[in-house]
């Protein structure tokens, strides 16, 4: 399992949630909503730092992270993070493995 974030979303990251070197972003399952691959469920993101790491990347010293809890939501694809203009706001993309 991969993450994958776009410099146009890592900036936001930055900018709008004021994460610095050192800090970490745990991405999650959240009941409500919907992804391209999940019905009633959308993806969940918040501070955080690293703990029971299932899958990381690193950008500009910033720790973007799956915890092994959420193992059951990004089973079997890699995450890609872009970032839509329009809604000022991060795009969550399930690519398949």
């Amino acid at each position: 399992m991969k993450i994958n974030i776009a410099e146009s979303a890592q900036e936001w990251f930055e900018n709008e949630v004021g994460l610095e070197k050192g800090n970490g972003v745990r991405f999650s399952g959240k009941v409500y909503g919907k992804t391209e691959v999940h019905e009633g469920f959308s993806v969940g993101m918040e501070v955080a730092q690293p703990a029971d790491i299932l899958a990381e990347t690193t950008v500009n010293g910033v720790i973007y992270f799956i915890d092994k809890h959420d193992e059951w939501f990004f089973s079997g694809y890699d995450l890609q993070v872009s970032f839509d203009k329009e809604r000022d706001e991060p795009i969550y993309h399930f690519n398949e493995q």
